[in-house]
């Protein structure tokens, strides 16, 4: 059940530009004034920062996040299309081998959180998030093409969009 008070909806100003600010650790968290006081808060932000995923915002293009993970790299990229019309594209480019970002890239599905859809990634664990910029401004061109075209899917496409509809997961 949620917690009372306002969503989220209600405290963000929708005509502001909200540009996220990507983290190291956990430490924005801890007031000042508490940093090092209290040794269970201390080891508490150390094994949360053990844990964290480290992550890169892309300049290349809006949204998008490299993630360093153990065995592979991930590219992670919110997307603020129409999921009906995102899918389509997708699909389209699915089926003509466009969604690479290069050589041993795969997008692999994708996941909503908070009602946008964020596809996804799996990157050499060589590929660095700076690797990752000239490859992502490429598909960005190929995805604002495959997401002005209204021509009905084919066949493979068909298919394509069916395999990425069914590695979809929803984050609430």
């Amino acid at each position: 059940m949620p917690a009372e008070g306002p969503r989220l909806q209600e405290l963000l100003d929708a005509d502001a530009l909200f540009v996220p600010e990507v983290h190291t650790g956990f430490e924005f968290w801890i007031p000042q004034s508490a940093d090092g006081a209290d040794p269970e808060v201390a080891a508490s932000l150390e094994r949360a920062n053990a844990a964290a995923i480290p992550t890169v915002k892309l300049a290349s293009v809006d949204s998008a996040y490299w993630c360093e993970v153990p065995d592979k790299n991930h590219l992670r990229w919110v997307m603020p299309h129409p999921e009906e019309k995102l899918l389509d594209a997708l699909a389209r480019l699915q089926a003509g081998e466009g969604t690479s970002l290069g050589a041993d890239t795969r997008l692999v599905g994708s996941f909503r959180a908070h009602g946008l859809m964020v596809p996804v990634w799996d990157l050499p664990s060589s590929m660095t998030a700076e690797d990752c910029e000239k490859p992502a401004a490429a598909f960005a061109e190929r995805l604002a093409a495959a997401l002005a075209s209204d021509a009905p899917l084919t066949a493979e496409e068909r298919r394509a969009r069916g395999g990425l509809t069914n590695r979809q997961v929803t984050l609430s």
